[in-house]
């Protein structure tokens, strides 16, 4: 992810974006000046599942939703990524559903069915989303793109305290120059791909932040008057930061201290992988809180009432935990992924949505 990952809002959706990329393949040299490349950062350790507070048994057939989902691909999603899984039960399953391929449609909701039970976890959370955002950027300063991407400094003590101080620093090394607005909601993704005018691409992975705490900027703007109630998604905040270029924009995007380094890699178009050490799979992934769900665990999210507008009233659906975000704390709490390029950043922006989640636990059936 992930980032993953907005607090109070601006984006609790996306912020986490946490996914971390593949390791960096040839073919930058059409971009120049030539990359500096930092050393990657370790993804995070996996954690053991703590076990839930309450947990409420239920049917699949009590599951709103549940007789609408598209069966065969969710079993697809998680043959794909199954093997990020730790638990022995849910390897075994994980086999199984490999070796039998791909199943029609009945026949993965049967088999999903009867190799897993259903627990309800008790208190209703929130649903927010990400995705891998696409955006213009130069090799050197130029017009308004003004933003360097930063590489890892050696050190992130002394004067990377926060971003205001990082900001007031030369950037002799820097990997690209963006528009600020769009390196400010790169950093809140934790990723992105970069597009130079020579027709060069570039992937921008996490490489390591300043340590200060994600601040989400939806919640200030509100109380300030520069954005409506229901009209702090991410395109409205991005949209007001554009046209406040500036001293404005910089106030705003500074109330966030938190500062996020990257190191450049080949695009060759692939999802970015996340924390799981597994690529992300577009509508069927989240990330979510490591010391609350093991990685590869199957979770049917069942999210409603949504504060932003323009949103997607419901999102039901059967997603594998496969990304952890900065901002996504707690047991009920997912990020769901969206994908790559403005559709996905447009929709995952507007979700914010009431979310009742459900795990689904590995069983392993009499005989088998």
């Amino acid at each position: 992810m992930r980032f993953q990952p907005w607090a109070a809002v601006l984006v609790a959706s996306w912020l986490s974006a946490c996914a971390t990329d593949k390791p960096a393949a040839s073919g930058l040299a059409a971009i120049s000046p030539p990359w500096p490349y930092a050393a990657p950062i370790a993804a995070p350790a996996r954690q053991e599942r703590a076990p839930p507070a309450v947990a409420t048994g239920v049917g699949f057939a009590d599951l709103a939703g549940w007789a609408d989902d598209d069966h065969a691909a969710a079993l697809a999603a998680f043959e794909a990524s199954c093997g990020a899984a730790t638990d022995p039960v849910m390897a075994t399953v994980c086999r199984r559903a490999r070796a039998l391929g791909r199943l029609a449609e009945s026949e993965a909701r049967d088999f999903l069915e009867q190799n897993f039970h259903l627990d309800r976890l008790a208190e209703p959370g929130l649903l927010t989303a990400y995705y891998t955002p696409v955006y213009e950027a130069r090799p050197y300063p130029d017009g308004e793109f003004t933003a360097p991407v930063r590489p890892r400094p050696a050190s992130l003590h002394g004067p990377y305290a926060d971003r205001e101080l990082i900001e007031s620093a030369p950037a002799p090394d820097a990997l690209a120059w963006m528009r600020p607005e769009d390196l400010f909601f790169m950093q809140i993704q934790g990723s992105g791909v970069l597009t130079f005018p020579s027709g060069a691409r570039a992937r921008a992975a996490f490489d390591g932040d300043n340590g200060a705490p994600f601040v989400g900027v939806a919640a200030p703007m509100r109380r300030q008057g520069l954005l409506a109630d229901e009209g702090t998604s991410a395109e409205a905040i991005h949209a007001w930061l554009a046209t406040n270029r500036g001293l404005r924009a910089e106030a705003v995007m500074r109330l966030d201290r938190r500062y996020v380094f990257f190191r450049l890699q080949e695009d060759d178009g692939a999802e970015p992988i996340g924390a799981a050490g597994a690529p992300l799979i577009a509508g069927r992934s989240v990330a979510v809180d490591p010391r609350e769900h093991a990685m590869g665990e199957l979770l049917w999210i069942d999210a409603s009432s949504p504060v932003l507008s323009g949103a997607f009233p419901i999102y039901r659906r059967l997603t594998v935990a496969l990304d952890t975000g900065g901002a996504i704390k707690g047991e009920t709490r997912a990020d769901l992924y969206m994908g790559r390029g403005a559709a996905a950043g447009l929709e995952a922006g507007r979700v914010r949505h009431v979310l009742r989640l459900y795990r689904l636990t590995p069983m392993i059936r009499p005989g088998a």
